[in-house]
């Protein structure tokens, strides 16, 4: 059923039936074994409740068809689920020549923390029939609150300082808690050079004018470009990637014939979503 998926998935794009490939390049070159992962994460998120359809109220007041909650992937196999689809990501979009273009993988308080520990491990130690190489890095993450003991402060793992940062974290919505890492990365001495988030909701926030990941993007490339010259060598152009979007979400819900939530969710992508 995985593979059927990522045939159909790859083919969809490919062929622009899917409606929503106007910005399908960034990954034309999406791997079988991505592909793969994508629809197990998507189907191991509603066996866990984490991802589901329906009609939800977000914070922003919109009536949403499907609501993802990344907390609830709190068990074993799943967390190493969503690992994998990360460590794929990276493997695919943060890497040059075998290398990372990063040094630090960088978990924010909370749900961070758990992804950036098991996405290093995940890196590390790839699956027997994977195809990506085995990549070493050190993680870190933050406390919200200081210590006034011990080793002090709020950072805890690998120092930032010089360092080339990637930001693992759950959803970018109003982009919010995603500055703030953003800031404590640059407090602490380092640079984002990249952000990877489990699902992207592909949708203009309230208020706005384009995507909140594309906004992220910019403020980091801008931020890594102050770097330049400054002993950090900076590799590739900065980005935000995500291990799942929505247009994944109604492919798998076109696959299972849920032809009543592929309505829903164009519409609301109608209303909602960014107008490439």
């Amino acid at each position: 059923m995985i593979a059927l998926f990522a045939s159909d998935f790859t083919s969809k794009i490919r062929t622009h039936r899917y409606p929503f490939a106007l910005t399908a390049t960034k990954y034309l070159n999406m791997s079988v074994e991505q592909t793969e992962l994508r629809s197990k994460f998507i189907q191991d998120a509603l066996q866990a409740g984490a991802l589901k359809f329906g009609e939800f109220t977000l914070k922003s007041k919109r009536i949403s068809p499907y609501f993802f909650n990344a907390g609830l992937l709190c068990t074993g196999p799943l967390l190493s689920s969503l690992a994998e689809s990360y460590a794929a990501l990276i493997a695919a979009e943060f890497t040059h020549n075998s290398e990372p273009t990063f040094d630090v993988l960088y978990g924010p308080a909370y749900k961070g923390i758990p992804l950036a520990a098991a996405t290093a491990l995940t890196l590390f130690s790839p699956p027997p029939n994977s195809s990506r190489p085995s990549i070493s890095t050190s993680f870190a993450y933050n406390r919200k609150e200081s210590k006034d003991h011990g080793e002090g402060g709020t950072l805890v793992g690998a120092s930032l300082a010089g360092k080339r940062v990637l930001v693992l974290d759950d959803v970018i919505t109003a982009g919010t808690a995603v500055r703030e890492a953003l800031d404590a990365v640059r407090s602490a001495g380092g640079i984002v050079v990249g952000v990877v988030i489990a699902l992207d909701r592909e949708e203009v926030p309230p208020g706005g004018t384009g995507s909140t990941m594309d906004d992220v993007e910019a403020e980091i490339v801008q931020r890594a470009g102050a770097w330049q010259g400054q002993g950090v060598e900076i590799v590739g152009v900065p980005k935000v990637r995500a291990a799942v979007r929505m247009r994944d979400l109604v492919v798998w819900l076109e696959a299972q014939g849920r032809m009543e939530d592929v309505a829903k969710m164009k519409a609301y992508r109608e209303q909602y979503g960014v107008k490439e």
